[in-house]
């Protein structure tokens, strides 16, 4: 028995989007787009006649921008959206706002040559498209809690059309090989060895869903909360306002990471899109380096090339933490830190947006504990030093 088709809204105030879209769109098997609009207002009045399964939508439109348009339909009918727009392209905190707002992914289009973009990029609109409908009871359940709890978002991807770079769902690049942590991690950092350490540091890994739930995560944590290192999958320029957006809802200090930042309590640094983020001890102190290198599990920045260098680093004073999110990136990274005496959890499948990466961490034997979302901030500050 056939699969259902998605249904697919395509609202957008450019005729030239709205045909090619459809036009494109109907040539895949599993989907097939129920309508077009050129703005919320008109869009809204065909949703009532058919809700879609998927929204595409743009930022800007007359009547109504396409943020305060995502807003409404989270607080009175929360359906996945996927934004796609050229105002998303310049990292500004437009794409931010989007998943903060609710989206479940964020798609940067080129303002000029958007005939050849979406023709080279029509297999991540389908991949984007699939993966939101997968935002499932978890996703509904944190967009009826409210601005923290909206449909969790993925992540912001940028397609550079025509090339070996283009990105499909998750961060996952079709035709590459896969490569493990070593790429990046040998030959071994200055902190191999056995020296003692004082501090706990957390390391957390997040994918699909994962910008909401870090949202609900580090916005319930206090300036002494233990040093924590972040991989978010979420390319160039967007990490910054990410991790703005993060510094102003919680009550450590949350920041894009640098190279060689010191890892500190109350501080929280996010890896920065395109980087691997790597942590290395000198003496007692803890600090990051930002790292160019292959994609890993087929990201970068990489949960497992995370997980692993703190495994290297902090052995049995290291916690990690893998949420929300597709694939399998930090499992294998994560065991390692249970290996070496690490604590080690993962989110539930109950508040998981996407219960891949959790799955996989548990299914390979690195987690020592399953938890809830809304339990995780009281995990990390029982790390902290009193």
């Amino acid at each position: 028995m056939n699969a259902p088709l998605i249904r697919v809204m395509v609202v957008d105030d450019s005729s030239v989007v709205r045909q090619l879209v459809q036009q494109l769109l109907a040539e895949t098997v599993d989907i097939r787009v129920i309508g077009t609009a050129p703005d919320p207002v008109f869009a809204l009045r065909k949703m009532n006649q058919e809700w879609p399964d998927v929204i595409l939508l743009d930022i800007e439109m007359p009547r109504m921008d396409g943020i305060t348009f995502l807003k409404q339909i989270m607080a009175t009918r929360p359906t996945p959206v996927v934004m796609c727009s050229s105002r998303a392209e310049d990292g500004n905190g437009v794409a931010a706002a989007a998943l903060a707002a609710g989206a479940v992914s964020v798609i940067a289009r080129p303002q000029l040559g958007v005939r050849d973009f979406l023709h080279e990029a029509v297999a991540e609109l389908a991949c984007a498209i699939r993966a939101a409908v997968q935002a499932g009871p978890a996703a509904r359940a944190l967009a009826a809690a409210g601005p923290r709890g909206s449909v969790p978002a993925a992540h912001v991807r940028t397609v550079k059309a025509g090339s070996d770079e283009m990105l499909h769902h998750d961060g996952w690049v079709s035709g590459l090989q896969r490569y493990s942590a070593d790429a990046v991690l040998n030959p071994p950092g200055p902190e191999d060895g056995h020296h003692p350490a004082t501090a706990r540091i957390v390391a957390i890994a997040a994918s699909t869903g994962g910008p909401q739930a870090l949202e609900r995560v580090l916005g319930r944590l206090g300036p002494d909360c233990p040093g924590l290192v972040v991989v978010q999958h979420m390319p160039q320029r967007f990490t910054r306002s990410f991790a703005e957006r993060l510094h102003r809802l919680s009550g450590a200090e949350v920041r894009e990471a640098e190279h060689q930042d010191m890892v500190l309590p109350g501080r929280v640094l996010i890896a920065p899109g395109g980087k691997h983020l790597v942590v290395r001890r000198d003496g007692l102190q803890y600090y990051v380096e930002t790292l160019d290198g292959p994609l890993v599990s087929r990201h970068k920045p990489s949960a497992d090339v995370l997980f692993r260098s703190l495994a290297k680093a902090a052995g049995s004073n290291a916690v990690g933490i893998i949420m929300t999110g597709m694939g399998d990136d930090g499992a294998h990274g994560l065991k390692e830190m249970a290996e070496c005496g690490g604590a080690t959890y993962a989110q539930d499948e109950a508040t998981s947006v996407v219960f891949g990466m959790p799955k996989e961490a548990i299914q390979l034997g690195g987690v020592g504990d399953v938890i809830a979302l809304d339990n995780i901030s009281a995990v990390i500050e029982q790390y902290a030093s009193r």
